[in-house]
Formats: structure tokens, C-alpha cells, sequence
């Protein structure tokens, strides 16, 4: 059985009852809100590993309750989105979200995303690296998941931000596949029109102010890569 706590917000009731069932059956335990207004307590008192986010709610809607959410917390977040809007997609991406599933989802379909995201976690949780590492004019804290530039600049990373920079900083100057990558973030092989990888390397892109694509190159047909000059760049520290 597993003792992890799952949030979900959905305004559909019947949506949080088959959920609620289904996940339980599978051996989590189940909080549920209809709306952000009913979230916030729920968050206050409780602290679910993992929250499942409808984007279409009344009052604040999901993107909007995934930043408020990232101001403050790296929980893991899937969000619920309607089958046509990859818009909606692509942006809860773009603002922390770790990944999506559409209305139309099998509840297994759910099950294997979520226990992938608890895998990646667990994977990254463990990996072998320094709790602080130094790269360029970076240092990455591994234990707070924030880098920080020698300007003085403080930056949180999401789930999906911290996974993808600790595999390319496990494996500088290499080629990563996008199978690679996505393995890495959502526990599965990329779908050929999968374009939440771009978005997760531009996130890092942008945080890591790579306006000139230097540092993370992009291998066309083939993958990226994070490219460092010389392994001394990439030290503890």
C-alpha cells in the first residue's frame, strides 16, 4: 500500500468521486476540492506529494492556481486539460506544471503518469551529486533545488526544471535524445509531436539565460546537449 497523499481539484463531481475511488483502490490517500477556495485550506493542513489540477475552474482558474502553487512549493503537479487545448498545455508546462493528461485519460492511463512522477522523484532524490554544485556562474543547491547566480540572482526550479538539469549536468557534453529526456521527466519514451520537451529546455534555457543557445545546444534531429568548455567549470561548491 501506498501512504502518499494525492490532491485533486476538479469542479466535476463526479470526476473527484471516480478519481477518488480509483486511487484509493490503488492505495493513496484522497483530498478533493471543487475550486482554488477550497484548495488553499486544504494545502494549509495537509501536504499531498502530488496534485492533480483541472485548468477549467470557477474563480481562479488552473494555470493561475499552478503559479500561485510554484511560489512556494516544488509538489509535483499534473494538470487536467480538455483534449483540443494544447495552448493550455503548453502553458501549464511553461509555469511549473510537471505534466498533463487529457479529459479523455483511462484511469490507469493516470496511475502509470503519476507513479512515474513519484519515480522520478525518488530517482532524482537519489542521485549522486554534491548537495551544492558549481557550473559557470551558477551554483545549483541540490537539497533547496534553486540556483543561484553570482549576481545574487535566486531562482526555484520546478519538479520538471530540477530532473531535466540534473541529467545534463550528470552528463555534460553528451548527447541527450529526447526519449532521454523524456524518460527523465515524465518516466516514459517522447511522443514523436511531444512538445513539452521544448518547452522544459527553453524553461531552463531561460533560466539559466541562455539567450544565445550556447550552453544548451540543440542537435538537430537527434537531441540536446549541455555543453561545457571544460570539466573544471563543473565542480562541488
Amino acid at each position: 500500500m501506498d501512504n502518499r497523499t494525492i490532491l485533486i481539484v476538479d469542479d466535476s463531481q463526479e470526476i473527484l468521486d471516480a478519481l477518488s475511488e480509483y486511487l484509493g483502490s490503488a492505495g493513496f490517500s484522497v483530498l478533493t476540492a471543487h475550486c482554488g477556495d477550497e484548495m488553499w485550506p486544504l494545502l494549509s493542513n495537509h501536504q499531498p506529494d502530488l496534485i492533480i489540477l483541472d485548468i477549467m475552474l470557477p474563480g481562479d482558474d488552473g494555470l493561475t492556481l499552478c503559479r500561485k502553487i510554484r511560489y512556494n512549493s516544488h509538489v509535483p503537479i499534473i494538470m487536467l486539460t480538455a483534449v483540443t487545448d494544447d495552448a493550455d498545455r503548453i502553458a501549464g508546462l511553461e509555469i511549473g506544471a510537471d505534466d498533463y493528461i487529457t479529459k479523455s485519460f483511462n484511469p490507469r492511463e493516470l496511475l502509470a503518469r503519476i507513479k512515474a512522477l513519484f519515480r522520478r522523484t525518488q530517482f532524482t532524490g537519489n542521485e549522486q551529486m554534491e548537495r551544492k554544485l558549481r557550473f559557470l556562474e551558477w551554483r545549483f543547491d541540490t537539497l533547496k533545488r534553486q540556483l543561484q547566480h553570482d549576481d545574487g540572482a535566486v531562482i526555484p526550479l520546478s519538479g520538471a526544471d530540477y530532473s531535466l538539469l540534473t541529467l545534463m549536468l550528470n552528463r555534460p557534453n553528451k548527447l541527450l535524445s529526447r526519449d532521454d529526456i523524456a524518460q527523465a521527466l515524465w518516466g516514459r519514451d517522447a511522443d514523436p509531436y511531444e512538445r513539452g520537451i521544448d518547452v522544459q529546455i527553453s524553461r531552463l534555457r531561460k533560466h539559466l539565460r541562455d539567450d544565445e543557445r550556447s550552453l544548451i545546444m540543440t542537435v538537430r534531429n537527434r537531441g540536446y546537449m549541455l555543453v561545457i568548455d571544460t570539466l573544471a567549470d563543473l565542480h562541488a561548491g
